[in-house]
């Protein structure tokens, strides 16, 4: 069977396969039919980002639904973490992302939201699959007078607006504080700075004037160091740069230096340790984490558990077992009593709170880990045969992991989104993590190499 979903959805180049306007209606006909109850049809949230191409697919995926006799509700560019919220709090069915989150413009990508604000798990996935590339759909659309409706919400802005504030603490006022808000040009460019002014802080907004081609372009997320320059330049209390999507952050402190996933995830969890909230005292990240963050952790009385690479990965290890926060080193922050998937502003609010309750600058709260250095390194590759299917592949993995023994390990995983390889190597000597590092891909750009 062909397959269709990566680590995050749907992912390709916008016109061509996968992500091409007649798969878009297969996955909304899809939809449709295994998210609607039996005898009633199914009510769908349709949100975006700033990409060109998102009218096109917004459009495809509405069509789809409505020839099964769902209705459509359009929010406009809207986060991705705001669409899981707006799917359950109106009671809808499915919720529906067209974004491709930090990839380039000429990307996009679809993702589903289950009527409980998750993301869908690996058989719900092979479902819809199964559903679009079958000859079964049109004994699935229904007649003229049956034929679904749509409408706009206007206030959905509104609405996530004032969820996003209730994660604040209710008593704390940002009255006094200057922020860099960078949108990245994306879903976010309008909610973001609101949030943090209705708040009472001083908002420098920046990448908020998309053009349909100019999202995560040098901005975001992505490129944090613009936001960093402007943040000293305006001397600001913390800088807070969103992807394409704002399902992430990454943060900036007073002098304007970067702080990464890790360790804000150090961060919210020692307060949450601290206040007696963090769930089993156990946070959860992925295998790309660094290690310096277990021993963090370990130092003040919490644990780490990791999953693969995903935030969907990351909520389902956090579903199955009760913990409350989890995260990636990428920027994604779960915070599960507030929300069920990754959200860059509520992750900031909660830094925020942390900053204003303990009266001291990130510069002071930030330094909880202790970084063992970690190289990463990416190769464009032709294809994605499993590694192990890979002449050689086994047994120089083998023996580069046992040059490192107990001190340091080798991780290498395809890309989910694109068609590349990451190689992962990290232990106490930068420059042997360098060299191992580089000779996997040396040997990847010989066996599979673009």
């Amino acid at each position: 069977m062909k397959k269709l979903f990566g680590t995050d959805g749907v992912r390709g180049i916008a016109n061509q396969e996968p992500m091409t306007p007649e798969i878009a209606l297969r996955l909304g006909q899809a939809a449709g039919h295994i998210f609607s109850e039996k005898g009633r049809s199914g009510r769908f949230l349709i949100g975006k980002d700033t990409r060109l191409s998102c009218y096109m697919f917004e459009n495809a995926i509405a069509a789809g639904i409505m020839s099964t006799g769902g209705d459509v509700y359009f929010v406009g560019p809207m986060p991705t973490p705001a669409i899981a919220h707006l799917t359950t709090s109106m009671r809808a069915d499915a919720g529906i992302v067209i974004s491709a989150s930090h990839n380039p413009y000429d990307h996009n990508g679809i993702k589903f939201f289950s009527s409980k604000g998750y993301k869908l798990p690996d058989k719900t996935e092979k479902l819809i699959e199964k559903f679009v590339f079958s000859n079964d759909f049109q004994q699935n659309l229904v007649t003229q007078k049956d034929i679904g409706r749509s409408r706009r919400i206007d206030d959905a802005s509104g609405r996530y607006i004032t969820f996003c504030k209730n994660s604040f603490p209710e008593e704390m006022s940002m009255d006094g504080l200057r922020l860099v808000v960078d949108c990245a040009h994306g879903a976010a460019y309008k909610v973001a700075p609101l949030i943090f002014e209705e708040l009472g802080a001083e908002v420098i907004p920046v990448g908020v004037k998309p053009n349909g081609i100019n999202i995560n372009d040098y901005s975001g997320a992505l490129y944090p160091q613009k936001t960093a320059k402007l943040v000293t330049k305006y001397r600001a209390d913390l800088g807070i740069a969103l992807d394409g999507d704002a399902d992430r952050a990454i943060l900036i402190d007073e002098k304007g230096k970067i702080v990464h996933g890790d360790a804000i995830l150090a961060l919210i969890a020692s307060r949450m340790l601290k206040n007696n909230s963090l769930a089993h005292k156990t946070l959860v990240t992925t295998v790309m984490s660094n290690l310096g963050l277990d021993y963090a952790l370990k130092n003040i009385g919490g644990k780490v558990v990791r999953t693969a690479v995903g935030d969907r990965n990351v909520f389902q290890k956090m579903q199955e077992n009760g913990y409350n926060l989890g995260g990636e080193q990428s920027g994604h922050i779960i915070l599960r009593d507030h929300a069920t998937t990754g959200d860059g502003i509520i992750a900031s609010l909660q830094v925020l709170s942390i900053i204003l309750g303990e009266r001291k600058p990130l510069s002071e709260l930030k330094n909880l880990i202790d970084y063992m250095p970690q190289v990463l390194k990416n190769l464009k590759v032709s294809e994605k045969p499993p590694l192990a299917s890979i002449e050689g592949y086994n047994k120089l993995f083998e023996k580069l992991s046992k040059k490192l023994g107990d001190q340091g390990r080798v991780f290498i995983r395809y890309s989910g989104t694109e068609h590349k390889v990451r190689v992962l190597v990290e232990c106490n000597d930068k420059n042997q993590a360098e060299e191992i590092a580089d000779t996997m891909i040396h040997f990847f750009k010989r066996k599979i190499g673009a």
